[in-house]
Order: C-alpha cells, then sequence, then structure tokens
C-alpha cells in the first residue's frame, strides 16, 4: 500500500475525509446524489494518481479540485446536450420552401437576374460554394461575389411575394 511522508494510506484518506467530500460535492452540485457520483469518480482518479499527490502533502486539495474540475465538465455537457421524450424519425422540411419551389414568379424573377448575380446565386445555393470557390470559377473577386449575391437576393425580396401573401393582399382590399 502506497503511504506518504506522513505515514497516511489511500484507504485511511478515504476513510478520515469521505464524508467532508461528500460535503463539498453536495455544496458544488446541490443533489446528493449527484455529489456522491462525483465523490466516487474523483476518488477513482485520486486512487490513479495517489504516488504522485501523497508527495505534495494536499491529497484533499487535490481531490476537490479534482471535483471542481469534473463538476464544470459535467455542467458543460449537459448545457449542450438537448434531451427530447422521442427521437425525431424524419427529416425536417421546411413548409415554406416547397411552396417557393413551385411559384412560377420566383423562377421568373430569377431568370430575369443578370446573368452574373443569377450565376452567383446559383453557385452558392444550389451548388453549396463557397465565396472563394465562386470567386474561382468565375474569375471575379470574392468582394464581387458577395455585392453581387447581396443585389440579387435584394432584387428577389422586393420583387417576390409567395402566393399565399398575395392571396391575403388581394382579399384585404
Amino acid at each position: 500500500m502506497p503511504v506518504d511522508d506522513d505515514g497516511v494510506t489511500y484507504e485511511e484518506f478515504v476513510t478520515t475525509r469521505a464524508q467532508t467530500l461528500l460535503r463539498y460535492g453536495y455544496v458544488l452540485t446541490g443533489n446528493p446524489h449527484d455529489a456522491a457520483d462525483l465523490l466516487q469518480e474523483s476518488l477513482v482518479r485520486l486512487r490513479a494518481a495517489w504516488p504522485r499527490v501523497v508527495n505534495k502533502r494536499d491529497p484533499e486539495g487535490y481531490t476537490r479540485t479534482i471535483m471542481a474540475r469534473q463538476h464544470i465538465s459535467i455542467w458543460r455537457r449537459r448545457r449542450r446536450e438537448s434531451l427530447v421524450g422521442e427521437v425525431p424519425d424524419g427529416q425536417y422540411i421546411e413548409p415554406g420552401l416547397d411552396r417557393a419551389e413551385h411559384d412560377p414568379r420566383l423562377w421568373e424573377l430569377l431568370s430575369a437576374l443578370p446573368r452574373r448575380q443569377r450565376a452567383v446565386l446559383v453557385l452558392r445555393y444550389y451548388e453549396d460554394m463557397s465565396d472563394a470557390e465562386i470567386s474561382a470559377t468565375l474569375g471575379i473577386s470574392r468582394g464581387t461575389v458577395r455585392s453581387q449575391a447581396a443585389r440579387a437576393l435584394d432584387k428577389l425580396r422586393t420583387g417576390w411575394h409567395p402566393a399565399a401573401e398575395r392571396a391575403e393582399s388581394r382579399s384585404s382590399r
């Protein structure tokens, strides 16, 4: 059994300090079950590092550091998770997208755009190219790609209103 300079073994340390560390875990988590899990995980890690820790003469501080870091790590993982009751089986389909794809007015507006603007939009949104790739393909600068895309989208926004919106505006007159 590894012993530090004061003759304390890992088992003696756990026996004498576990309740204090459990209270510390409770203060960190606010839940007795999570505190017990946190303490157990930190004691497992402490056991693996015991030969190095005993030379530092502060195994409790080392354990508290393990507990705090482990708690932060768990908190971060939980914050990123999005728990749902049921896993969605299908894909998400934007309801307005189908309406837009089949609206002849949108296609008329697209075909009325200048050739370069139309090419930029097709390469960006249909071919999923980056500005650098579009720039290389069309032989224009990245700034020109961005300005052509912005101008084309402005023209589409001002000229196209989905069929449902047009029907609503006619009925409100």
